[in-house]
């Protein structure tokens, strides 16, 4: 089941109506992955410093406004929080116009309403005003921190948002070279005019969007297809790590105990259990650590007697030899 969008209410007068806003669009563009071609390695795209060519981390990464060639002004996370707008959960019906009125131009991305339960009444009662009058809501609805333009249609049983584009992100049509005028102007008679309408009205059919298909799409899907029964496919073989002469061979005992450990950190109930086997952990050591001192202690007091023993020994000869 598709997540929504967005939740919130769709108002127009006094007429709250809870909606849920779901994705009116599925995405069917089949993508590739970049591969090296030596060994059908994936490329990865790294996050670099353009002077320095070090990777950055996303803690490092500020946004900034380049309001001139290589000249920045950074932007605090605050700062675009500010310049959002306040409403996030409603979709507010600002006019209702003609729907012949809105140019395709404006039209950008579709979205469903779905009304939430016991919502209904006031869903259908929009839809079917809409589609009575032939008119279209505008509104706008703030999806994250973004405020959108939209256009409220209805669509059959359903009623759809549709984003919309502000005027400003549109180009004027008269900054590029059209044709105008009349048709006089470029010598078209009233006969090719004639015989254009009779070819659109032989080619006018009703409207079926599913004879309309993304061939290339299911084209290059056989192809892919193919490819793959012709064991074309790249899989990534289990290569055996080389391993260093001096190094340890039982990687898979390794393996173990560090899963042995981290269930037991994991299933470890309190900190008193942790605590006493520290303390048990501490004393053993402090135990170990007396025994050991007391050894070498004892060895150190055992050397120095026999070192005593030696020199008494030697000294006695040296005088029983001066005697003689």
């Amino acid at each position: 089941m598709a997540r929504p969008v967005w939740s919130g209410t769709l108002s127009f007068g006094l007429l709250n109506i809870p909606v849920s806003l779901m994705s009116g669009e599925r995405r069917t563009d089949i993508s590739f992955r970049m591969l090296d071609s030596r060994n059908n390695t994936p490329i990865r795209y790294e996050r670099v410093n353009a002077e320095t060519g070090e990777e950055v981390a996303w803690k490092d990464i500020v946004k900034a406004f380049e309001y001139d060639k290589g000249s920045y002004v950074v932007l605090e996370p605050g700062d675009i929080k500010s310049a959002a707008p306040e409403s996030h959960g409603a979709i507010e019906v600002e006019a209702f116009v003609e729907r012949e009125a809105v140019g395709p131009q404006y039209f950008e991305k579709p979205y469903v309403l779905v009304p939430a339960k016991k919502a209904e009444k006031g869903y259908v009662l929009l839809r079917e005003s809409l589609a009575r009058t032939g008119k279209v809501g505008v509104a706008r609805v703030v999806i994250r921190t973004r405020e959108h333009l939209c256009a409220i249609v209805p669509c059959g049983h359903a009623l759809m948002l549709l984003m919309m584009r502000y005027p400003q992100e549109l180009v004027d049509v008269d900054e590029y070279r059209i044709p105008e005028g009349a048709k006089g102007d470029y010598r078209i008679t009233d006969k090719e005019l004639k015989f254009s309408e009779q070819l659109i009205d032989s080619m006018t059919s009703e409207w079926d969007p599913e004879q309309y298909r993304d061939e290339f799409r299911e084209r290059l899907q056989d192809v892919i297809q193919k490819r793959m029964k012709a064991k074309g496919v790249v899989e990534r073989e289990d290569e055996e790590p080389e391993v260093a002469e001096d190094a340890t061979t039982n990687v898979v005992d390794f393996m173990a105990l560090l899963q042995q450990s981290i269930d037991r950190n994991t299933r470890t109930p309190a900190k008193k259990t942790a605590s006493k086997t520290t303390k048990a952990a501490k004393s053993t050591k402090t135990k170990k650590a007396t025994k050991k001192a007391a050894k070498k202690a004892t060895g150190k007091s055992t050397a120095k007697k026999a070192g005593k023993a030696a020199s008494k020994k030697t000294a006695s000869r040296s005088k029983a030899r001066k005697a003689a």
